[in-house]
């Protein structure tokens, strides 16, 4: 299991939000460079990035933060927020992103979606993001939800090549309270995608329950920032 710190840009600071909300906003540090080189000297193997301006507005805006993470470190980048299209994702994959993370547009225009994962360009570049409250898909950074379930979704990229699913319990984000570990044994089990596991990890044993479970990775945030998990013995858990 990889296990994925994550920095979540907003403005170019390190933030988090509460449940999605962004309203409801921490800001941790205004150097996204340096928490990358905190992650990297560690050893993360992945770092997860969000621009969450874009993710909201549709429109890729931290790319000075992206490609200030990118100078910084060798770390594989896994990113999200804003890829809509084909041009977004061209441009992340330009400033260095190893996979981009596609999630409410290839919710909105599935077969658009499915040829991305037909491109053999493309191959294990590319991550879907199912972001679930209670199972239904959310969308436009978490702020509508679909009537769609997470786990059909799921399942309709079995056998697809896809780099990896992000599956993230909106509900247990940033708020540590564990992950939801049934939801996400229901996702693994309708695919053969990795599944990385996102929202609500608050102690060591919150990622070994999800690698128990068979998750391919896990994603650290506030747990981390907030002192509640050590990076390094998390690390230690990847293999």
């Amino acid at each position: 299991m990889d296990i994925l710190p994550a920095i979540d840009l907003r403005d170019g600071n390190v933030v988090r939000l509460a449940q999605g909300d962004y309203d409801r906003q921490t800001v941790y540090s205004d150097r996204p460079a340096d928490v990358a080189r905190r992650f990297a000297a560690a050893g993360a193997a992945w770092i997860h990035i969000v621009d969450l301006d874009a993710a909201r507005s549709g429109v890729l805006t931290n790319l000075d933060a992206i490609m200030g993470i990118r100078d910084a470190v060798d770390c594989g980048l896994e990113v999200g927020g804003g890829a809509r299209d084909d041009a977004a994702i061209s441009r992340l994959l330009s400033l260095g992103a190893d996979r981009v993370v596609v999630g409410s547009a290839a919710v909105k225009k599935w077969s658009w979606f499915e040829s991305l994962l037909a491109d053999r360009h493309l191959a294990g570049k590319l991550a879907l993001d199912l972001a679930a409250r209670d199972g239904l898909l959310t969308l436009h950074g978490w702020t509508e939800t679909s009537e769609l379930r997470a786990v059909d979704l799921a399942a309709k990229v079995k056998g697809s090549g896809l780099g990896a699913i992000v599956y993230t319990d909106v509900l247990r984000d940033g708020v540590l309270t564990g992950p939801n570990l049934a939801a996400l044994a229901d996702v693994i089990a309708a695919t053969d995608v990795p599944v990385i596991a996102s929202g609500g990890m608050s102690s060591l044993d919150d990622l070994i329950h999800c690698r128990d479970i068979g998750c391919g990775g896990a994603i650290i945030g506030r747990a981390y920032y907030e002192g509640k998990i050590d990076i390094e013995q998390a690390l230690a858990l990847q293999g």
